[in-house]
C-alpha cells in the first residue's frame, strides 16, 4: 500500500500536524531509498499500536537498545507497505498474532535515534497503525527486556514518552 496517498489522508483529519507530514513528503519525494535504513537523511519505519480485543489496554514494550517503554516497531528494510511492516514487526517482536483495526494511519512521528558503532545519528520517520490482537500470550523477543499489557488509562505510569501518550489520547477520541 502506497504511503504517500496515507499521509495525504491523514493529513486531512489531523490538520494540526501539517509539518510533520511535509517533513514525510519531503523525505518520500527527495529519498527514494528512504524505506532503507542506511538512508542517513532519515528512514521510514513502521510501528503497531496494539490493543487487547476490548481495545482497553495496549502492549508495550520494554526496548532493549532505547531502555523505554515503547510500542513495537521497526524499519522497513526496503519494504514500501508500511503497514505490514507494522504487522510484520508486531508479530515479531511480540508473538501475537495481530490484524489492523483499518487501513488508515494511526499516529506519525519523527524522532532522533542516537549515534551507535558506526551508524550516524539519524531520523526515525515512524508511521503508526493500529492493530488489534487476536492472540493474548506474547514472547518477548530479544529486541526487548520485557513486555506488558498495560491499562491506556494507566499508561502514565508506565510511560512518559510524548508519542505514546498521544496514541492514547487518539484512541479515546476513536469512539
Amino acid at each position: 500500500m502506497l504511503l504517500l496517498p496515507l499521509l495525504n489522508a491523514y493529513r486531512e483529519d489531523h490538520p494540526d500536524e501539517r509539518d510533520v507530514i511535509e517533513r514525510f513528503v519531503a523525505l518520500l519525494t527527495e529519498h527514494p531509498d528512504c524505506y532503507s535504513r542506511h538512508c542517513w537523511a532519515g528512514h521510514i519505519t513502521g510501528s503497531a499500536w496494539i490493543v487487547d480485543p476490548a481495545g482497553e489496554r495496549v502492549l508495550l514494550t520494554h526496548h532493549r537498545k532505547l531502555d523505554r517503554w515503547l510500542q513495537p516497531g521497526g524499519h522497513s528494510d526496503g519494504d514500501p507497505d508500511t503497514r505490514a511492516v507494522a504487522v510484520r514487526e508486531a508479530e515479531e517482536e511480540t508473538g501475537l498474532v495481530v490484524a489492523p483495526i483499518d487501513k488508515a494511519v494511526f499516529d506519525v512521528d519523527i524522532h532522533p535515534i542516537p549515534a551507535r558503532g558506526t551508524e550516524p545519528e539519524h531520523f526515525h520517520f515512524d508511521v503508526r497503525f493500529a492493530l488489534r490482537a487476536l492472540t493474548m500470550d506474547y514472547v518477548v523477543s530479544d529486541e526487548s527486556h520485557d513486555l506488558a499489557w498495560v491499562p491506556i488509562e494507566r499508561l502514565r505510569e508506565w510511560t512518559e514518552e510524548e508519542s505514546v501518550l498521544r496514541m492514547a489520547c487518539k484512541w479515546h477520541n476513536r469512539a
